[in-house]
Formats: structure tokens, sequence, C-alpha cells
């Protein structure tokens, strides 16, 4: 299924860009496509694991590896270095 519109829209700050929005459809198998600018900015690659976290109020977030690198390894071990 194709995403919807995956254009990027910065989230202007002060002086830098603080953040990115894109939109996603999730698919008929609950799947759904990152869009090629993200997964290029956060260095995404096919056969990457991600680790999404979840809160009913707030939503679903995907964080950088870069900030749980600890709790990365010691859930998956060494073998899931960065790229």
């Amino acid at each position: 299924m194709k995403a919807e519109s995956n254009k990027k829209k910065s989230i202007k700050g002060s002086s830098e860009e603080q953040g990115y929005v894109w939109t996603a459809t999730v698919g008929e198998k609950g799947q759904i496509v990152i869009p090629k600018q993200a997964r290029e900015l956060f260095g995404i690659s096919p056969g990457d694991n991600l680790l999404l976290f979840g809160d009913r109020n707030r939503g679903v977030v995907i964080p950088p590896r870069s900030r749980i690198a600890g709790l990365w390894d010691s859930l998956y071990g060494e073998e899931t270095q960065q790229h």
C-alpha cells in the first residue's frame, strides 16, 4: 500500500530546525512505510530493528538508536552496532 504524502515539513525553531513531520499510511497487515527522507535522515536501513514506545495519551515514538544505545545493547547485544 502506498504511503500518503511523504513530503517533509520542518518545524522551525528560533535559530534552527527542531523537528520534522511526515505522514504514513498503515497497510492492511499493520505495516507502515517510513518515508525515504526520514530513513535517510536517521540512518534507517532495511532489516534494522526499531524500538517503538507507546503511551495511550501521547502516542507512539521511535527514538533514535543513539538516544537509547545503552538500553538497546543490554537488550539485543553488541551484534546490533550502529551503521
